[in-house]
């Protein structure tokens, strides 16, 4: 069929139709992600004859606003609450804060993701 001869009826129907396999094979994806990576949690190993299984931790530092609040009072905390780690770093950098009890004050929250790591390296 030529492209000049689809309607943007059909276009829509076919985009709507790959829209939904593409959820659908999303969904199925997070879930088998989640039973392998529990499995991985617990010690077991995975592996295809291309691809084993591992999980790749991630940390993320933040700075809970009551605490950080508590410890460099209102004006720091209005300062950083709008924006992100980086700039209350920039502030301990610059001296505004104290960069000992900005590092005290750290939390690290750690997320883990399903990679396949190729077997063919």
């Amino acid at each position: 069929m030529d492209d000049a001869d689809v309607t943007l009826s059909e276009l829509l129907e076919r985009y709507a139709t790959l829209r939904d396999t593409l959820l659908g094979l999303e969904a199925e994806r997070d879930e088998l992600a989640g039973r392998i990576k529990a499995a991985l949690l617990q010690g077991e190993a995975a592996e295809t004859d291309l691809y084993r299984a591992a999980l790749k931790v991630s940390r993320r530092v933040e700075y809970p606003l009551d605490r950080f609040r508590e410890v460099f009072g209102d004006a720091a905390a209005l300062e950083v609450a709008s924006i992100d780690r980086r700039r209350a770093e920039l502030l301990a950098q610059a001296g505004d804060l104290d960069a000992g009890q900005l590092r005290e004050l750290a939390v690290v929250k750690e997320t883990q993701a399903l990679v396949l790591q190729p077997k063919t390296r």
